[in-house]
């Protein structure tokens, strides 16, 4: 595109607002956004919104106002804290939408500016390049070799070419060259909106763990409700009285239903994205946080990735006299057929280049002709880049001379269309390796002579090979380190670059690359059958001269393998691999605008070392959900034994907590495992630990068995201290605050015990965590103040306690949770000591 144009009739901010007020926003409404009616509707649905509801009626029912009122608070509280924890997870995502927001190019009061889409206008004139998705629909002011992929619209994904004065289409994608447009509708108006089609709508397809805790969620519920009617029956065949009964049903209903473990997930996700972005990680959707702790492999570019974004050139081999020259410094003039070659790859370059490569061929040639790089010759024709590999080509007018057609790209492409003799070709490939062998990126050069009208491709030229530009592109200073993090966490690192084979191989060595000897080409990739590409994809940690389909092979046969594959990418040939990679990767500065939409995570900085702290949040957030989990089912199962044994075992005193107990622990529990959980810092060492393996279940085996064990530890202590009460002929309401004091006691140690399954409370406790010790404070406050103040103490049918009692509830609580740490200790002097020997009885 000439380099002089821009729009003469932007619009002014005045116009801007009245085009909006006129038009609406440049927003789909095809998908309902969340809202707090919304939350709330979610809330008042809730299977345990709905228990405290029935259990409210009963009191009620039964005259028993008092207890009907605190029902009814403790159901504004309940509530209340969800609707705190909906409304910051969801100030968390909306931040992070605003942050991934796309973004466009528009000409306004005379001056180019970038701006979210959302607030492109009609009316406004729109810059679209390669890699851009078409913000609006428009019509075409300027085209240069511009094509469009309209496979969201058409379904055929084949580039369709796009003259001056055609229209696009918003949600489509620029495949090349670039263009200005004039915006003509927004929003719902769009093509886009009208058949309501978008990328941004479809929903996000559940992650295995999501599905695991459905099915968790969905199993007690339907157990909650055969031991409600189980114990609504008991009661009503021994009582008579179906009020009371149903009253005690729904008690024990209540203590099995897990509702917050999905408050858990939502939160950790939502927070645990939130974190990722201040640490310049940015990811589509929440969910994607939990599959960055299971990669076990990540596939990274070179350029710009592993290696520094700027380039410098440094070597010239000129063809016509044979010679490798460096380059030299400024006003140092070259031999006149060094000079001819390296303005012949400037004017293959663009007029005004965004790639760190052109850069570079533009600032070694003004270094040393600064004259002619002064005043640039005017592009008269072009041919994007194209070609497998790729090679591009541009005709250029310059000042009262003939056409200039220059032409640059991959060695192999220009020497096959210049058709050297066979000797003089093999010495160009000799050099070509000696000089990608060091590390170089190497671009082959020639030039044409040739009057309008044009070839239709651009191998039909009559070419001259004019020789070599080697560029220098160093490893960035933290490459070596962020390859051994990724080794040291167990995550296997293969390159996958369109350089040279000893470009990327000697790339691969100065950064300590596992396996920098095993290679592969991309076209070997394809030439491999699946099953012979599999195995080797394995064992392979180099793969140069990579294009899109053979880069989506190695992405599918790493996954064939079982691997949970990590893909980083920047360009539009990237987006199918980043978008079947279970993690795709962009780059939030060089990356086009397709790669960032088809990857789930985009690193702000294009830094790798951030995806090491995304790993390692990811870990830490998974970690701390297994513990929440693990805290919630083994405080949830004495619960529920406490409620049940003593009925279906015919003790004298049986249905010793009502509705009014169990949303007391309800509003102590909540907090700790979705607020106090999330908080909680990574353990030591997480990263020198193998990835976990993807398909494990995360509510199964030696985790269920650990808490499951936990739970009965705990069971085993508050059902002691029923038992000998009742043994002593203590009065039910003397029973009812032992049995409840102790376990709320142990619900306090065991928050402590499950910060971590390996080490000793006694040095976690050293750890900072301070929402963990307030929401503990608080519980702590709570239940002294239903023992000691005498409304609270009536309320919950409570008595009067000694000191000495309440320490043998301690001491119970402490026995009912320390085992746990006896288990740690003889874990870390006896491995063989493991909960895994539990899985067949333990396992659901």
């Amino acid at each position: 595109m000439p380099a002089a144009f821009f729009p003469t009739d932007t619009l002014t901010d005045d116009a801007v607002a009245a085009s909006r007020a006129a038009h609406g926003p440049n927003l789909l409404n095809t998908q309902p956004g969340s809202s707090l009616l919304t939350t709330l509707r979610d809330i008042v649905t809730e299977p345990m919104f709905v228990l405290l509801l029935a259990a409210s009626a009963t009191y009620f029912g039964l005259g028993q106002a008092e207890e009907a009122v605190t029902l009814l608070v403790a159901l504004l509280l309940v509530s209340g804290i969800s609707v705190y924890q909906s409304v910051r997870s969801g100030r968390a995502l909306a931040a992070l939408r605003e942050l991934t927001q796309p973004r466009a190019q528009v000409a306004r009061n005379g001056t180019l500016t970038t701006v979210p889409v959302a607030e492109v206008v009609v009316g406004d004139a729109v810059l679209v390049a390669e890699g851009n998705r078409i913000p609006a629909d428009g019509t075409l002011l300027l085209a240069n070799d511009f094509t469009v992929d309209e496979a969201i619209l058409t379904g055929e994904s084949v580039p369709v070419a796009k003259p001056v004065g055609q229209l696009v289409f918003a949600g489509t994608s620029t495949t090349a060259g670039s263009a200005w447009l004039r915006v003509t509708a927004v929003g719902n108006a769009t093509e886009l909106g009208r058949i309501g089609k978008s990328l941004d709508t479809i929903a996000p397809v559940p992650t295995p763990l999501q599905l695991q805790i459905r099915r968790f969620v969905l199993r007690m519920a339907w157990l909650g409700a055969g031991a409600f009617l189980l114990v609504w029956g008991v009661n009503y065949a021994r009582s008579g009285d179906w009020v009371t009964a149903l009253l005690f049903g729904l008690t024990l209903a209540m203590s099995l239903l897990p509702e917050e473990i999905p408050v858990a997930f939502s939160s950790f996700m939502a927070l645990g994205a939130a974190r990722l972005s201040r640490a310049g990680v940015l990811t589509k959707q929440p969910q994607t946080v939990e599959s960055l702790g299971s990669a076990t492999v990540i596939c990274v570019d070179k350029t710009g990735t592993i290696t520094q974004e700027g380039m410098a050139v440094r070597q010239l081999y000129d063809h016509a006299t044979g010679t490798l020259l460096p380059v030299p410094g400024p006003n140092q003039a070259l031999p006149a057929t060094a000079a001819t070659l390296l303005a012949t790859a400037r004017w293959a370059s663009e007029t005004a280049p965004f790639d760190a490569m052109e850069k570079a061929l533009v600032a070694a040639h003004a270094t040393t002709d600064p004259a002619a790089a002064a005043a640039p010759y005017p592009m008269v024709h072009e041919y994007p880049l194209a070609g497998t590999p790729p090679m591009m080509t541009h005709v250029r007018q310059p000042p009262g001379g003939a056409l200039v057609v220059a032409a640059k790209g991959a060695v192999e492409h220009v020497l096959a269309v210049c058709h050297l003799a066979p000797d003089a070709a093999e010495y160009v490939r000799h050099v070509t390796r000696e000089l990608s062998g060091q590390g170089y990126r190497v671009l082959g050069v020639a030039e044409a002579a040739q009057a309008a009208p044009f070839p239709a491709a651009q191998d039909d030229f009559d070419w001259q090979f004019r020789g070599l530009v080697a560029l220098e592109n160093p490893p960035k200073a933290n490459a070596a380190a962020v390859i051994q993090a990724f080794g040291a966490a167990g995550i296997q690192v293969k390159m996958i670059t369109g350089d040279f084979p000893e470009t990327a191989q000697a790339i691969a060595r100065q950064v300590g690359l596992g396996g920098a000897d095993t290679l592969l080409t991309g076209a070997q990739v394809l030439a491999l059958s699946d099953a012979e590409l599999r195995p080797l994809a394995a064992r392979t940690a180099v793969f140069a001269r990579m294009f899109p389909e053979a880069k989506l092979r190695v992405v599918e046969a790493l996954k064939a393998n079982g691997e949970v594959v990590a893909m980083t990418g920047d360009g539009v040939n990237d987006g199918p691999a980043l978008k079947a990679a279970h993690i795709g990767v962009a780059m939030g500065r060089r990356g086009t605008e397709v790669a960032r939409q088809a990857a789930a995570l985009v690193l702000t900085d294009d830094d790798l070392g951030s995806m090491v702290t995304a790993i390692a949040q990811g870990r830490r957030i998974y970690q701390n959900l297994q513990k929440a989990v693990s805290y919630i089912v083994s405080i949830h199962l004495p619960i529920i034994l406490t409620v049940a044994v003593p009925l279906l075992a015919a003790w004298p005193l049986a249905n010793l907590f009502g509705p009014v107990h169990i949303i007391f622990l309800e509003l102590v529990m909540g907090p700790t495992c979705s607020i106090a959980f999330e908080n909680e810092p990574a353990e030591a060492g997480q990263m020198r630990q193998p990835p976990r393996p993807r398909p494990a279940s995360f509510l199964a085996g030696p985790a269920l068995g650990r808490s499951v064990l936990q739970g009965i530890g705990i069971s085993l202590a508050v059902l002691g201290v029923y038992y000998a009460a009742m043994q002593q002929g203590a009065a039910a309401p003397v029973v009812r605050t032992l049995v409840f004091t102790t376990l709320v006691l142990s619900n306090i140690g065991l928050a402590l015990v499950n910060r971590s399954f390996t080490e000793p409370v006694w040095r976690t406790i050293r750890v900072p965590n301070r929402l963990l010790w307030l929401l503990l404070s608080v519980t702590l406050a709570l239940l002294l103040t239903v023992l000691d103040v005498p409304t609270a103490r009536q309320l919950f049918g409570f008595a009067p306690v000694s000191g000495a009692a309440l320490g043998w509830c301690a001491l119970a609580a402490l026995a009912g949770v320390g085992w746990m740490e006896v288990y740690k200790l003889l874990r870390k002097t006896t491995p063989a000591v493991g909960l895994a020997s539990f899985e067949p009885i333990l396992s659901l």
